[in-house]
């Protein structure tokens, strides 16, 4: 069983046991965040589509931490003008692990 859910204008393939990496969520360690947006529930032949979320449809995930990814750097250049920018970005995540998934 598995199902497709939306989270900070992304959208993750999901299945119970699964840990995933999310846009930040406003919840400490060890609290349990509840998915509504879901898109899509497969269970073995039966697929319920969305137009757009599925009714009754939620995943249940438990908080494991929240952290900050790699640092991405971003260098603006310009040609001949003595133009040269560097900036450094460290995007911030939340880990989960998914506990259930109702349909």
């Amino acid at each position: 069983m598995y199902a497709i859910i939306k989270t900070g204008g992304k959208q993750y393939k999901v299945s119970e046991g699964d840990v995933i990496f999310v846009e930040k969520l406003e919840a400490e360690s060890g609290a349990t965040v509840t998915f509504d947006e879901v898109l899509t529930v497969v269970d073995g032949d039966t697929v319920k589509v969305g137009s757009p979320k599925v009714e009754g449809a939620s995943v249940t995930a438990e908080v494991v931490e929240n952290g900050k990814g790699k640092k991405i750097r971003v260098f603006k250049y310009k040609a001949k003008s003595n133009y040269r920018r560097r900036m450094g970005h460290r995007q911030p995540y939340t880990k989960v692990t998914i506990k259930s998934i109702t349909a």
